[in-house]
């Protein structure tokens, strides 16, 4: 696309297996411990099966699954796909095979991969959302739960979910009751406070935040007059958007106590760093899967070389430096 500046590729390292708590870039998330703090961030990675290369797979810390539904979505109608300088828009609409086929086709998959599984919910209301995690909840691979209350491209559920602090304690509350499995709320920039937004979930139970989902935004054919996306608007992705992100994971890690998940815009490992030391304890990286794939390798390696050169034992060391640097 030859929007993104990304590493220069410096050679593939072996697919990682999971380590110990004291290896360099292993972390513990909630009391559980993950190879490394690097996840594949929902919509941007399926449900890991349509990756043919395993060590690709394996080398994410964990996996957030494509969005899930109670019942199949064909998603918003094309064109849904448009590049911006630094960025795309997107307006996919949640398109997935819904909770049914997932758990007949996809979740054997997951007893093959390695990283931790987190399964993005995005029911189009509080209740469906319940009943999402009630079917999901037997499945033993799925650890955690990334409440989607973000999304902008549909007209129910999603950002709709997340603006109003009303109905997001209401949907962190109804969910925390159903699931012993750590709960994570993925979070919209598209608010006044999402630092106020986050510090609601972790007073209704919430064990971490993701921060931040897209931004609205949309673009116009001045060929044809007419707006680019199908649906009007879309959701802007991509470095253009990572000043928002590490700025709301500074606010959130402000107000709150509980792990924050940092995301938009990651590159390569410098992004990475950036997060945490903004306060996140893992990074989520999203829209460069889909420029090169084994991206994360790179980054892996990049993130083990500041390490190195730092002097740091584990990761996890700098996570909020940037803070206590003031």
């Amino acid at each position: 696309m030859g929007i993104f500046e990304i590493e220069p590729d410096i050679g593939y390292i072996q697919a990682m297996a999971p380590k110990t708590k004291n290896d360099t870039l292993g972390i513990k998330l909630c009391g559980i411990e993950f190879a490394n703090p690097v996840m594949a961030a929902s919509g941007t990675f399926g449900f890991g099966d349509e990756i043919e290369d395993l060590s690709v797979v394996n080398s994410f810390g964990g996996i957030v699954l494509k969005a899930l539904t109670l019942l199949p979505r064909q998603g918003n109608p094309p064109p849904r796909l448009v590049e911006t300088p630094s960025g795309m828009l997107n307006s996919i609409g949640l398109q997935n095979p819904g909770v049914e086929i997932f758990l007949k086709e996809k979740a054997g998959f997951l007893k093959k991969i390695t990283p931790r599984i987190i399964a993005n919910i995005a029911g189009h209301s509080v209740d469906e959302n319940v009943e999402i995690i009630r079917a999901l909840d037997g499945v033993d691979r799925i650890e955690f739960y990334e409440i989607n209350a973000s999304c902008p491209n549909v007209r129910e559920g999603g950002m709709a979910l997340g603006s109003n602090p009303a109905v997001l304690a209401r949907l962190v509350a109804e969910t925390r009751k159903i699931t012993k499995k750590k709960l994570i709320v993925k979070l919209t920039p598209n608010v006044t406070d999402i630092a106020e937004m986050a510090a609601i979930c972790e007073s209704e139970g919430a064990d971490a935040i993701s921060a931040i989902n897209t931004l609205l935004g949309m673009a116009i054919s001045v060929e044809k007059r007419k707006p680019l996306l199908a649906n009007i608007v879309g959701g802007l992705s991509g470095p253009a958007i990572r000043p928002v992100g590490v700025r709301a994971v500074w606010q959130i890690c402000s107000r709150v106590k509980i792990p924050v998940i940092g995301l938009g815009g990651i590159v390569n490992s410098r992004d990475c760093l950036e997060y945490m030391l903004a306060g996140a304890t893992a990074v989520q990286i999203g829209t460069v899967n889909f420029i090169r794939t084994a991206v994360i390798k790179d980054i892996l390696k990049g993130m083990k070389e500041y390490c190195k050169e730092d002097g740091i034992g584990n990761i996890s060391e700098i996570t909020g430096k940037a803070r206590k640097n003031l």
